[in-house]
């Protein structure tokens, strides 16, 4: 067996994986000391919203490398939280920088249990690609 590009896109993946996943936990734990009031949100924002451009782009390009081998089914994983990273970053608050997270509506109710379900379905997504990396 050969070393070839799809391994290497494989490798990469996993490495950038294991990033992503500490991305979503980083996420769900900070909301969720959010909302038992441990932290302060403008602090929580301004800890979040440098993330939250990395976490796209490197997930964008893990994908852009198995679309460069043809490993389609990894690709179709990956292709409906592509999507929604790119509604939710294009349809985000009106901010001075980067990042998704305001922090004067972070604490509303809605939105706080929009963002932890996010990081959930986040770290379940990453963690399904994961293990797929590995086995399949």
């Amino acid at each position: 067996m050969a070393f070839n590009f799809t391994a290497f896109s494989y490798i990469v993946a996993l490495i950038g994986d294991a990033f992503l996943i500490f991305f979503a936990i980083f996420h769900v734990i900070a909301f969720d000391e959010l909302k038992t009031d441990y932290k302060n949100p403008i602090d929580q924002c301004n800890s979040l919203n440098p993330l939250v451009l990395p976490e796209y782009l490197l997930h964008i390009f893990l994908n852009i490398l198995f679309l460069a081998c043809g490993e389609w089914f990894s690709l179709c994983i990956n292709i409906p939280l592509i999507a929604y990273h790119i509604w939710r970053y294009k349809n985000r608050p009106v901010m001075t920088g980067p990042g998704l997270y305001d922090p004067t509506t972070v604490l509303a109710s809605d939105n706080l249990t929009k963002n932890i379900r996010e990081g959930w379905i986040k770290l379940a997504i990453y963690l399904i690609s994961f293990f797929y990396y590995i086995y399949g």
